[in-house]
């Protein structure tokens, strides 16, 4: 290893905090300008879209996908599908810049080797939240989850093994990526309404990029 590339880790390890137990943050980890353009290039393939709950509500947060398989929600539940329901099509692929920083944050957050086949792209406008929930529909939750925050900030709270738990709050802001596994992978989250801001890059937009190893 190079001392550069000695110098890249500590600096990135000295970014790291542990938020619970199995569940850390990393500050600042990437780069927006990099990412947004791919966020859009994988809407114009699967277009944003409001899915419906099992109880029939339409979510706040519109949705797509890239990667062999998409998260889907409709009134026969929660699954994966290997096509957009949409466009009968099959997901974009991910981009090679979406599976580095999904295996290089998850690494940071001690979880090497992870390789992701589902990239869940959420977008939150003002307003929009998204209820308390665990991810739970994975064949082996023996993976991580890594959640990555991009365009204005947004309040994420952490519940732990219990829904009824107090959450611990997190600011999370444009480049910040929570990386959750081991004990906490079920743990139940959430994330508030947004209020109303503005990013440079995004507007008044937050895009959320959550990984997760479906099959």
């Amino acid at each position: 290893m190079s001392a550069g590339q000695s110098s890249l880790d500590l600096r990135l390890a000295a970014r790291v905090e542990s938020i619970a137990p199995g569940v850390s943050f990393l500050r600042g980890f990437c780069d927006s300008a990099l990412l947004l353009p791919e966020i859009n290039a994988v809407a114009g393939l699967a277009p944003w879209r409001h899915l419906s709950t099992r109880g029939g509500g339409r979510m706040s947060v519109a949705m797509t996908n890239c990667g062999p398989w998409g998260w889907h929600s409709d009134t026969s539940g929660y699954r994966y599908v290997d096509s957009d329901p949409l466009t009968g099509k099959l997901w974009p692929i991910m981009p090679a810049a979406f599976r580095r920083l999904a295996a290089n944050a998850a690494s940071v957050g001690g979880f090497a080797g992870f390789e992701p086949d589902c990239c869940l792209v959420n977008r939150y406008v003002i307003g929009a939240k998204m209820g308390t929930h665990r991810d739970f529909d994975e064949l082996d939750l023996k993976h991580p989850i890594v959640s990555v925050s991009l365009g204005i900030s947004a309040t994420f709270l952490w519940y732990g093994a219990r829904r009824s738990n107090k959450p611990i709050a997190v600011a999370v802001e444009d480049g910040d990526v929570l990386v959750w596994g081991g004990e906490a992978r079920t743990g139940y989250h959430a994330v508030r309404a947004l209020q109303d801001a503005c990013h440079l890059l995004a507007g008044p937009v937050r895009y959320n990029l959550t990984f997760r190893r479906a099959r």
